[in-house]
Formats: C-alpha cells, structure tokens, sequence
C-alpha cells in the first residue's frame, strides 16, 4: 500500500541541551523521558486522506537508546475516522515501512494505543502539543551565536527527519502523566523539523 505524509514534527526529552542520544550516546539523566509530535499538513494512506491529523508518540529509553529496548505508547488524533486511525496506527506504529519503521527494533513493550484529542499548535518558532490530562509541550529555538540562525542538526545518526534540519530547542512545558508514568521535562532538550514520510 502506498502512503506519504508530511508536516511539522518536534520533540521534548528529558536530557540537556542539547541531547546526546541522537549521536548514540548516554542520556545526560541516565534515562530518556521522550514526548514526540507530528502535525501532518498532507497525507494519505492508500487513498485514504490524512491532511490536519496529529499523533504523539511517548518513550521510556532506560539508558543508551540504541542498547535498551524502548516502552511506547502511541496517541492518534480523535477526529481521524475509522480508516483514518488504522492508517495512522500503521504507519507510526512502523507497521507500514519507512522511517518509523526503523525504530522498531529499539521498542521492547508497547504501553498502549489510544485515540484521543490532540492539539498541535506553530506560532511563528513556537511549537506546542497537548493532550488534555496527558501531555502538554511547547518547545522554542535556542539562540545561536549568529542571532539570524537557530542552531540546527543535520543528518544525525538517530534523527527522524532525513532530508531536513532538525532545529536545536529548548522546552517550555514538557509534562506527561499516563501508563503509571510521570514527568516534567520544561526548561529541557527540544528539536523541531520538517518531515516527509513515504512507502
């Protein structure tokens, strides 16, 4: 089945600024607490259209991500129908191939799926996701030394946005609470980005 989908994606994690992890090295805090978004301004799934939908994916990685195995639990836009949800299941469960797919073998046990309502907010450089009584993040671009360009990545070992720069950020909310897990991750590593996603 063939499916493309594209849009505005960041993240929020509990490490320093700037995470090590994406280099495949230790999290600074020994663990990665790991809030993901994904707004997709267009998308369909073997004709099944998917423009304006969200997804959040949240991870434990209890040390190096690229030695444990993950805990994940996948949240899918509730205004996507029926068609829509086991489309958006599929592909960012990486049951569908492409790069979610490529995280799979890191995941170790699936917490849950769950279709709830996601709001996924950009104002300008401002990122922001929420999940009422479930997650809320906001991430921001930190300052670079030449003030007319955010930090940004290029092509990092573990990045989820090939092709595009994943811009350098700091949280400005981070909070998760659900599958007995629980943390605040402001003041924390962000990366935001483009994305484009096909199979």
């Amino acid at each position: 089945m063939a499916w493309k989908v594209e849009g505005d994606y960041f993240e929020n994690c509990n490490c320093d600024v700037m995470c090590p992890c994406v280099f495949t090295s230790d999290p600074t805090k020994g663990v990665c607490d790991l809030g993901v978004a994904w707004h997709i301004e267009q998308g369909q799934f073997d004709g099944t259209r998917l423009n304006g939908l969200n997804v959040a994916l949240v991870v434990r990685s209890p040390g190096n991500m690229v030695k444990v195995k993950w805990e994940v639990a996948l949240y899918i836009d509730q205004r996507a129908n029926a068609q829509q949800a086991e489309a958006l299941g599929k592909v960012f469960s990486g049951q569908a191939g492409g790069v979610p797919a490529a995280l799979t073998p890191f995941i170790g046990k699936v917490l849950g799926v769950k279709q709830v309502p996601i709001q996924f907010k950009l104002e300008e450089k401002t990122r922001s996701v929420s999940i009422p009584g479930i997650l809320e993040m906001e991430v921001a671009p930190v300052k670079g030394g030449d003030p007319k360009q955010d930090p940004y990545l290029v092509n990092p070992p573990l990045g989820i946005t090939p092709g595009f720069p994943m811009y350098v950020a700091a949280s400005r909310k981070g909070t998760y609470s659900d599958y007995g897990k629980r943390w605040d991750n402001a003041g924390k590593n962000g990366f935001f980005a483009k994305f484009a996603y096909s199979w």
